[in-house]
Order: C-alpha cells, then structure tokens, then sequence
C-alpha cells in the first residue's frame, strides 16, 4: 500500500525535523548532531534452509542517538527492510522517547526476509545469528542497545533472543534486560500486547477532551458517538479499534491489504479478526458492505482517521480527497510532508505517529526497569493497598451506618496488580505528552501543525541533555 514520494523515509523525517528547528533558539551543530545517525551496522550472515540450501541474510542495526543509555529501538522482519527504512524508524524512535520522557536513545533493527516464507526452525536460527552478530559488535545489551518487537516479530522472537544473549554473556545478572517484549515467563510485562494501541487511544482521548482543539474542527468534546476509520487489522489497529469501540465510538470501517468493510452502524473488530481468521479475509463480512480498493478507506467521510498499517499512505495524491476532521498516525510515517501541507490548508489535525504510537516503548520502559529491579510491578504493595481500602471502608460504613454495593466494594477494595499499574503509567505518560506538545503549539501560533510541535519538543530535550552533558560548552 506504500506509495513512492520525492523523498526517502530518512529524507521525510529531516525535512520534518529542519521545519522545526527554525522554532528552536539551538545552534546549527547541535541541531546537526541530534539530526545524524550516530551508528549504522550493516551486517551479511548465512543460514542454512531446512532444504540444504544456503542463503545470505541482509540486515540491520542502526543507533540514531545516544544522548540517553541505552538505545531502544524494535526489530522488524520485512521485504521492505532497508538501510534508509532503518534510519528513519532508529531517528522517529529518539524523538518519540523524548517527547514521552522515557529515558533511552532512539536505534531500530531489521532483517530482509519476509517471515512467511521461513519455517519456524529457519526463523530461530536467523533471529539467533543476528543476535550473535548484535553481540560481537556490542550493539546489544541491557545498558548499550535494547531491541523489541516490530513489523514481522513478537514475543516468540525476543525470546530467542534473550536466550542466545543470555548463553554468550553467562552470569550477567542483568541480562533479561536486553530486550523487551518478552514472554512474561522470560521476564515480560503484563499490558505489553496492547500498549500501542492503548497509547494511540489514550493520545487521542486527550486531544478529544480539549474544548478549544474541538471547537475548531467543528466538533463536540470526547470520544463517544465519533465515527473512526482504522487502516490496519495488526496488533496496533485491533487494539486502538477496540478500546475506541468500548468508549462508545462508532467504528464504520476497517481496512486490510486484502480490502476494505463498510458499516455505518459500527463494526466490532473481534468478530471481524474471527472473520477474517476463519475465511482468511476481511470481506464479505456479515452485515458489512466492501469497498472497491482498500485505500477508499482513507477517504471515507469520518471524524478520526486512524491509519495503523504501512508508511506514505497518505500522501499529495490522495491528502486533498481525505475527509476526516482527524488523523492520528497509529502506524510510523503514514502521512508525507506533502500530505502535512494540504491538511494545514483544509484545517485537518494531524496528530503524529513520533509520539502516539509511543505506547509499545513506553511499556518497553516499563519492561525494562522491570527487569533491572527483578521484582514484578504491584508484588509489595497489592495486599498492602487492599487491606488499608478495606479498613478505610469499614470505618466509613461503621460511622455513616449505610454499606456500599458489592460491585463499588470490590472496586474500593481493590489493589492494583501489574497490568493496573502498567495501565496507569501509560495513561499518565500519553495525557503529560499531548499537554506538552498542545501548550508548544497555543504558545506559539507561527508553529504550523501539531506534528512540528511534537518535534519542537524532542529538539529542545534532545539538546539539553547533550549541552548537559557537556558535549557542545
């Protein structure tokens, strides 16, 4: 669905970056260092198929800054994978912990492969190489570089990988933290399959709540009764269709590579994910109607436009026919420069992947201090919250002499488990984001778009903490 632009990916996150650096006080160096790719790893490794053959492998590991340790960055398995793709994703990735306050370096991997075409034991014995080859070059590690799931990997493949760092740095009490979005048998986090879209939801939400940013889209506060367009049945779009649906949003229509469904009366993404499982599409769904070609989707009239799938979908083709009042970028660089100008111009909010999705890094964090303090969120005080709440309400009920129903009982009571706790921490994170980017752009009205601020954002940060560093006097 990627469609070609005048610009590169890495060149598409430079020309954003250069357009808000003029609304920045630094000097050029320091602006060109935050820019710069500190450190590209091309790597070559063969792997033997389960046929005999040999096949090279073509991969990557890039580390954009390391203004903060470590680095932190996904690795993801596609055709598509390629240096400037790599680059590009390792940059969004330093700005967007910046923006949200988690303290890392932004770096991304990749492996050319589609995931498809291997079996399982081919997939094992490629995730393991390149995890070798990450090591001998020091380009993995709970302080140097902690990878993640991606396009094309999930927890079967972190697990392998923090197995094989494990076997080759013996005895490193650490060494869980390498790598996040693990099982959480090998030390993962409860909340980390739906952090993404959560945080989409959430980043959102607050963009919703605020009157003034609604009055001027023409529309009412808050999420319900919004029609939502979702580009993208992955994990990040389930999860963002799903907890915007359980907020009383109405989703209309849901796009995939294969197509796209229709329904004004609101679709319910589990049915159509067991749909699409059970006949391997998304059409010809019960009580749905599909559209011609699965990109009519982005230009269906809506008031939030979530595209969670591939980067460049939007773009100065097809920006002038979108009628959503929102987009919020769910997946990376969905919408181009060009695209960015036409929704200045039609008073289109954008509101941009480098902070909205950074839901999975967030809890990635979380994660990760996890696993440098080996103790599971909530463990000291569950019991502790539920018998203080249950004192607290007896008291409460002994002097007023009325009881409460056992539904609020059971909520008063309860204490907060890691999930609960994982939750809350990102919810904390996405509203704190979204006030800093909106109070950046309110306070400056030459800033043109929400995209700008956010980056506005990351440059100040990024080059505090290299002047604080002592690296420029």
């Amino acid at each position: 669905m990627s469609v070609k632009t005048p610009y590169s990916f890495f060149e598409s996150v430079e020309k954003s970056f250069d357009k808000a650096a003029q609304f920045t006080k630094w000097e050029d160096g320091i602006l060109q260092q935050i820019k710069a790719c500190n450190s590209v790893y091309r790597m070559r490794f063969p792997i033997k198929r389960d046929n005999g053959s040999i096949e090279v492998m073509e991969a990557y590991r890039v580390q954009h800054s390391q203004h903060k340790s470590p680095c932190k960055g996904g690795i993801r398995f596609s055709e598509a994978v390629n240096q400037d793709e790599v680059m590009a994703l390792a940059a969004l990735m330093t700005f967007k912990c910046a923006i949200v306050n988690v303290p890392f370096g932004g770096a991304k991997g990749g492996i050319k492969i589609n995931p498809r075409n291997y079996s399982t034991y081919e997939l094992e014995k490629i995730t393991r190489r390149y995890t070798s080859e990450l090591v001998k070059k020091n380009f993995i590690g709970p302080g140097i570089d902690v990878p993640a799931p991606d396009y094309g990997t999930g927890e079967r493949e972190m697990a392998w990988i923090v197995d094989t760092y494990q076997s080759l740095k013996p005895g490193e009490i650490d060494a869980a933290g390498c790598v996040t979005g693990k099982p959480i048998t090998q030390g993962g986090v409860r909340g980390r399959k739906e952090a993404t879209g959560l945080g989409v939801f959430f980043g959102i939400r607050e963009v919703c709540n605020m009157t003034e940013v609604m009055n001027k889209l023409g529309l009412t506060t808050g999420v319900e009764g919004k029609k939502v367009v979702v580009q993208g049945l992955g994990n990040v779009g389930y999860h963002t269709a799903k907890f915007f649906r359980e907020h009383g949003a109405m989703i209309i229509c849901l796009a995939e590579y294969e197509g796209a469904i229709f329904n004004a009366a609101g679709l319910n993404e589990e049915q159509v994910f067991q749909h699409r499982k059970k006949t391997g599409s998304i059409l010809n769904f019960p009580g749905a109607s599909n559209l011609a070609v699965n990109t009519d989707a982005l230009e269906l009239d809506c008031d939030i436009l979530i595209p969670a799938a591939l980067e460049n979908v939007i773009n100065g083709d097809n920006a002038q026919r979108v009628k959503a009042k929102i987009i919020a970028e769910a997946a990376n660089g969905p919408c181009t420069p060009e695209a960015d100008e036409i929704f200045i111009q039609k008073g289109i909010l954008c509101i941009p992947d480098m902070y909205l999705n950074a839901g999975g890094v967030t809890v990635s964090y979380f994660e990760w201090l996890k696993n440098l303090s080996h103790v599971r969120y909530g463990r000291l005080e569950k019991r502790f919250s539920e018998n203080m709440n249950a004192h607290i309400l007896g008291q409460i009920e002994e002097l007023s002499g009325k009881m409460v129903s056992e539904k609020e009982r059971l909520f008063i009571m309860h204490g907060a488990e890691e999930v609960d706790l994982v939750h809350s921490g990102l919810e904390e994170t996405m509203v704190s984001a979204t006030r800093e980017i909106m109070d950046i752009w309110i306070s400056n009205p030459s800033i043109p778009d929400m995209r700008t601020a956010a980056y506005v954002s990351a440059i100040n940060k990024v080059a505090i903490s290299y002047v604080e560093l002592g690296i420029f006097p």
